[in-house]
């Protein structure tokens, strides 16, 4: 992540905490412009709370884990983006918090458990999804130990107080403002979490080849193969021999496929460690050798030069992340290399392509283009 265009500025009315808290914010992270009313509730019933060892899951920049670090013995902060869990690096760094933070799908494998968790969950959660934090949150905690959810009706509040009356030995609503909630609960003196996200294997057939994919709910078409990565990989050669970086990966469809059809050399790279831990699954389920990483653009592969970048990018998370990711593939590309786009036929990413030397439309469907790029 190169920049960080905007910055949100937390006036603290608290006579021990800092004055004035500056967060770093960027595309595609939830809430870039302005905080979010849930996390605010949060902090502000539970600053002179006796919180312990403090778990922040799914901490998106931050906010809730920086502040809380002035009343906490210890905070833990989680993210499964990459790119999330750097901005919460450096605005508990830049705020002076003494912060751990971890990139972790999943809270449940944390080598630690907490007295309290503290979790404002994201807009558009699956439920399945949604229900397996909750228990997994429940999970880690000691003991006597506590878990604080903050929701509004727009963030899911009333599935999530459904979840944890299934789950949870207590639950209360203990603090509310503008629609907001913040939920109290403890665990039962005895609970294993139930699993509530199956991963499911797909099996596409493309070009005569069959693939075997592993996706979980709430990673991008984990129903079926989407559209415009089948219309990628009907148009793209790979030839024996060649290092493919599948970019952006999801669960893996592209490499899995690059590896499938050549002796090629693969590489996966995705921002989000679920999407990572599902191409690992496929790439082992459809017979692949290849290595996959979980990075923001090609932070992790920035060492390696590629014959071939094939990207069905996230075109919905913002112009600076477009931007950085195909500045980037310009740095990893090797001199006659190529890198190969798929996107929707109403958007234009020529602005994001200008350091490139040929920009050429290989293939037009229904709904997508087939760009082939070269430096």
């Amino acid at each position: 992540m190169r920049r960080t265009p905007y910055e949100l500025t937390l006036e603290s009315r608290a006579s021990d905490a800092r004055p004035t808290y500056r967060f770093h914010t960027a595309d595609s992270v939830h809430s870039k412009r302005s905080f979010r009313d849930t996390e605010l509730l949060l902090v502000e019933r539970l600053w002179n709370t006796d919180l312990g060892h403090l778990l922040n899951p799914a901490a998106n920049y931050g906010v809730v884990g920086t502040v809380l670090a002035g009343c906490a013995t210890t905070v833990h902060m989680t993210e499964s983006s990459a790119r999330a869990a750097q901005l919460c690096e450096r605005n508990a760094a830049e705020n002076g918090a003494d912060v751990t933070t971890t990139l972790a799908a999943d809270v449940a494998t944390l080598d630690e458990t907490f007295e309290t968790v503290a979790y404002a969950p994201k807009p558009y959660t699956p439920l399945s999804v949604g229900k397996q934090r909750l228990a997994n949150a429940l999970s880690v905690l000691r003991p006597g130990g506590t878990l604080y959810l903050a929701a509004s009706k727009q963030t899911g509040l009333t599935r999530y107080e459904a979840c944890l009356r299934e789950m949870a030995a207590t639950v209360e609503q203990v603090s509310e403002r503008n629609g907001c909630t913040v939920l109290e609960s403890t665990p039962p003196p005895s609970f294993e979490p139930q699993s509530y996200v199956s991963p499911r294997t797909i099996h596409p057939e493309v070009n005569g080849t069959t693939l075997s994919l592993v996706t979980v709910p709430g990673l991008f078409s984990a129903s079926k193969l989407d559209d415009g990565t089948r219309l990628l990989l009907e148009t793209v050669t790979i030839e024996d021999g060649e290092a493919v970086l599948d970019l952006c990966c999801g669960y893996g469809a592209i490499g899995a496929y690059a590896g499938r059809v050549a002796d090629c050399e693969v590489w996966l790279s995705d921002d989000d460690c679920v999407a990572t831990s599902c191409a690992e699954r496929s790439l082992r389920a459809s017979g692949v050798d290849g290595t996959v990483v979980t990075a923001d653009g090609v932070a992790s592969v920035a060492h390696h030069t590629f014959d071939s970048v094939l990207c069905n990018p996230p075109t919905h998370a913002g112009s600076d992340v477009l931007s950085e990711l195909f500045d980037g593939v310009y740095d990893v590309l090797a001199a006659d290399g190529e890198l190969t786009i798929v996107h929707h036929r109403e958007l234009d990413l020529r602005s994001h392509l200008s350091r490139y030397e040929a920009v050429e439309k290989r293939r037009t469907g229904t709904d997508h283009v087939v760009l082939s790029v070269t430096a």
